[in-house]
C-alpha cells in the first residue's frame, strides 16, 4: 500500500498482529470479516479480468507486477494448480481475483480473528456472500446492507445492487451491527480456534464452522 502505519516503537510499538496475539486489545470486542469475491471488483471495473492469461499468471513480477502470482509469495505452479482445483470453472482473471482476495483481505482477517480468539473480549467472524449481479460479493458491497440502505437509488452503491436487493439481508446485517455496537454481541457464536464459527450473510444467512480451511492451510507461513 502507498500509505500505511509505521512501526515507530511508540504509537505503534510492534506489528499489530503480534501485539494482538500477545494480548493488546484483549478487552475490546472485535467483529471482523470479508466479502467472498472481494478483490474481483477492481479487475471487473478496469476490464482487466478478461485480459488475464495463464502466461500473465505464471510470468515474472518484473513484467506483470501484481498480476503475476509470484508477487504473492506462493510457489507459482503449486498455487495455480491449487486454485484451479478449487475453482475448476474459473477463467485466469477469476483465479487472480481469488488469490488477490485471499492475500489482501481474507487471510489477514482470519489471522486477526485467530490472534484475538483467546482474548476475554468477544471475537466474531463473518463472510458476506450475496453476489451483486455481474460482479459477485465484491469489495464494499456489504456497506449498504450494514446501514440498511440496500436500495437501487442509494448514492455510490445503488448501481451495484441491481433492481431488487434482498431487504431481509439488509435487516439482518443492520440488526447484527447495532446489537454488536450496543452489547458487543452480534447474535451468533464467538469465534474460537476449535470451531471457527463464521456467520455467512446471504439471502439465507447461517453460521458455518471453519469455512476456509483450504485457504488457511495454503497460506500458512506465507501470509
Amino acid at each position: 500500500m502507498p500509505w500505511q502505519p509505521v512501526i515507530d516503537g511508540d504509537i505503534v510499538p510492534g506489528p499489530p498482529i503480534e501485539r494482538i496475539a500477545a494480548g493488546s486489545g484483549s478487552q475490546v470486542d472485535v467483529i471482523v470479516g470479508t466479502n467472498t469475491d472481494d478483490w474481483r471488483l477492481w479487475l471487473v471495473v478496469s476490464g482487466a479480468i478478461a485480459q488475464i492469461t495463464d502466461g500473465i499468471l505464471t510470468g515474472p513480477v518484473e513484467t506483470y507486477g501484481y498480476q503475476s502470482l509470484a508477487a504473492y509469495g506462493l510457489p507459482v505452479a503449486t498455487a495455480l494448480a491449487a486454485y484451479r482445483a478449487r475453482y475448476p470453472q474459473a477463467i485466469p482473471g477469476d483465479l487472480l481475483a481469488s488469490v488477490q482476495t485471499d492475500w489482501w483481505m481474507r487471510i489477514p482477517a482470519i489471522r486477526l480473528a485467530d490472534a484475538h480468539a483467546s482474548a476475554p473480549a468477544g471475537t466474531y467472524m463473518y463472510e458476506f456472500a450475496w453476489p451483486s449481479p455481474g460482479l459477485g460479493a465484491v469489495h464494499a458491497l456489504e456497506i449498504p446492507f450494514v446501514f440498511d440502505l440496500a436500495r437501487p437509488d442509494v448514492t455510490l452503491f445503488g448501481p451495484m445492487l441491481g433492481d431488487n436487493p434482498p431487504q431481509g439481508l439488509a435487516a439482518a446485517m443492520h440488526g447484527a451491527w447495532v446489537a454488536f455496537a450496543t452489547d458487543g454481541d452480534p447474535g451468533w457464536q464467538k469465534y474460537d480456534l476449535e470451531r471457527r464459527s463464521t456467520m455467512r450473510f446471504d439471502t439465507t444467512s447461517r453460521v458455518v464452522e471453519d469455512p476456509r480451511p483450504w485457504e488457511r492451510n495454503l497460506w500458512d507461513g506465507v501470509r
